[in-house]
């Protein structure tokens, strides 16, 4: 049967994004982050199958900071991605082939969590640990020993949709 109406491609939205959302910090770089990934969250989200996890939940209420309510009510609506045995074992992989240091967990969950659920794109402004080039080549290596396939992780600037300019 033909299908007019192709699936939409799945993001994964992680925690830095609902964060610059709310960010009141006025330098430029935040300034910056935050107008982008607003203008993507009116614009373009619903162009995509958009979903979060309880660990982004578990983030955003783990801290005070200004904005904290707005940033858990931005995603709690979104549908979550369950946390399996088989997510934390990918997580634990990630940290053992020192993608992701031991410190910061929380980022190699997201992106087991996003590769374990075939998700097309991990939306995040991590470019230290999450959207570096030069970690790219490096994941997708372990992930396919892992047998998972690597989303393409990218900043809301590079996710938008020409179709619907």
């Amino acid at each position: 049967m033909y299908n007019d109406h192709p699936m939409p491609e799945t993001v994964y939205i992680e925690t830095t994004i609902p964060s610059a959302y709310v960010s009141r910090r006025k330098d430029p770089a935040s300034l910056y982050r935050r107008d982008v990934t607003r203008d993507w969250w009116h614009r373009w989200r619903q162009a995509y199958d958009v979903r979060c996890s309880q660990a982004v939940l578990a983030e955003l209420r783990g801290g005070r900071y200004p904005g904290r309510t707005q940033a858990i009510r931005l995603v709690r609506s979104l549908p979550l991605l369950e946390i399996t045995d088989e997510i934390l074992a990918v997580a634990e992989a990630y940290i053992r082939h020192h993608l992701m240091p031991a410190a910061v967990s929380g980022d190699a969950l997201h992106m087991a969590l996003a590769s374990v659920y075939e998700i097309d794109y991990l939306l995040t402004w991590n470019i230290h640990h999450l959207a570096n080039p030069n970690k790219i080549d490096h994941m997708t290596t372990i992930n396919r020993r892992l047998g998972l396939l690597t989303p393409a992780v990218i900043t809301p600037e590079g996710l938008w949709r020409e179709d619907q300019t």
